[in-house]
Formats: structure tokens, sequence, C-alpha cells
């Protein structure tokens, strides 16, 4: 792992931006593999910053989110769907054909089966996460097998309770309780693995990712073994690493 440590979460976003930018410029027609969250908002701010000033094209890249709340409409104001048109695609050049995200509703077993096959012939040449304070990447919880693909997953209480703090107004009723995810083989399978963790919050998942053993417990730790992985951390997300 590359470990890059910044002061805040605005240096964070503005290391990951460079690279994001770098991998863009370089390859135009790159795959993205995307993130939502509280974790790349600043991130896809400077995106569309830059896009509207330096006009940084994004007309043939391809985008690949990483999951979806089960039982949301794409119209619904907390779906993913609504969150990355929010938050990025409205506001660059990318064509709504490029742009791939796990389906909320319909058949669980066919969108996943789609969505897998999907993955599988575009490989991402960069995959963007966040870290749960559980160590979970995707909607991948404790206990995940490495070896799944896109999967249905119902959702640990931790990551409800998150969730609902930050996107819910602390309803925890108003939370979904399972999701549609990218497996960790799908993220495994990426060329170049960008992840970002701030704050104190994070500091127990980042320690157990970057220093503990390699166990399903902590999805995260499967990072370990990929050989090009990039982690950008704040430093209070920092303050527990002894190495």
């Amino acid at each position: 792992m590359n470990i890059i440590v910044v002061k805040n979460y605005e240096e964070a976003s503005q290391k990951a931006f460079e690279i994001i930018k770098s991998l863009v410029i370089e390859k135009p027609d790159a795959n993205l593999g995307l993130a939502t969250g509280s974790t790349p908002i600043r991130l896809y701010e400077l995106m569309c910053e830059d896009h509207r000033v330096n006009k940084t094209s994004y007309k043939d890249v391809n985008t690949f989110n990483l999951d979806e709340y089960y039982g949301l409409k794409h119209d619904h104001p907390q779906s993913y769907y609504h969150f990355m048109h929010e938050h990025l695609f409205k506001h660059i050049d990318i064509k709504k054909e490029n742009v791939h995200i796990p389906s909320g509703e319909g058949h669980i077993e066919e969108d996943c089966k789609r969505y897998n096959q999907l993955l599988s012939n575009n490989k991402r040449d960069i995959q963007l996460l966040g870290l749960g304070s559980n160590g979970h990447i995707g909607f991948n919880e404790p206990g995940t097998s490495f070896d799944t693909s896109t999967h249905y997953i119902a959702l640990k209480e931790s990551t409800i309770k998150d969730n609902a703090a930050l996107f819910f107004n602390g309803d925890l009723d108003a939370v979904p309780k399972s999701a549609i995810t990218m497996g960790i083989h799908n993220i495994m399978e990426s060329k170049h693995i960008l992840l970002i963790a701030c704050g104190k919050r994070k500091a127990e998942a980042v320690k157990g990712m970057i220093e503990g053993e390699v166990t399903e417990e902590l999805p995260a730790s499967i990072l370990q073994r990929h050989p090009h992985v990039t982690v950008i951390i704040d430093e209070e997300a920092a303050s527990l690493l002894t190495k």
C-alpha cells in the first residue's frame, strides 16, 4: 500500500482529485469505479469545478458505481443514483449511456448477474473507495467472503446508524436495511484502488486495514493483497497507526 497522510479532509480530497484527473487526461476513455457517501463529496466538487474552469472532459469516460440501496427508486433523494447525478454527473460532460449504477429495484438476482457481467467486461482503471467505521468497503459488511461478486446484502446495525446520521437526519427507520453491492472480488479486479478515509471515527478501521491481519471480519484488510493501492488518510484517521 502507498499510504499518504495529509492534514485534513480538504487536503485528502485535493490529493485524490490529482490522481483522478491525471488518469482521465492520460486515458480519456478510462473506466472509473466510483463511490458514494460523505467521503467523496469534496472530490466530486473539485472534479466539477475543474471541468467548468479547465474543461477537463469526461465524455469518453465510463463509470461504475459500487453500490445502491435496495428498495429505493432512482428519484428518491437518498438513492445513490440521485446522489451521483446531483454531486457529479449533471455537472460534467459524461454521456448518460456511460454511467452505470446497480439497480435498487427489480429482480435482485437478475440485477446482480447483469451488473457482475458488466464489471467482468469492464475492468476499472481506478476504483474509488471510502471506508466504513466497521471496515466495510462498498457495502461488503464484516463477514462477507473475499470471493464475492456483485450481491445483495443485509446491512449491519453500525452501517445503518452511520448512514442515518449522515443522510437520514438520524432516522434509523428511514434507512434501507439492504443493498446491492459490487463484491470484494470485483473490487480487487480493479487495476488501481484509491481509498480515502478521514476523521477519528475511522481510525480503528484504518489501523486494522493497514496493520491488522487479513480477515473477512474487516473486509478492507484484503487490500493488503492488492498490487496497487493508494490510501489517503488525514491525521485523525491515521492516529492509531504505529508504523
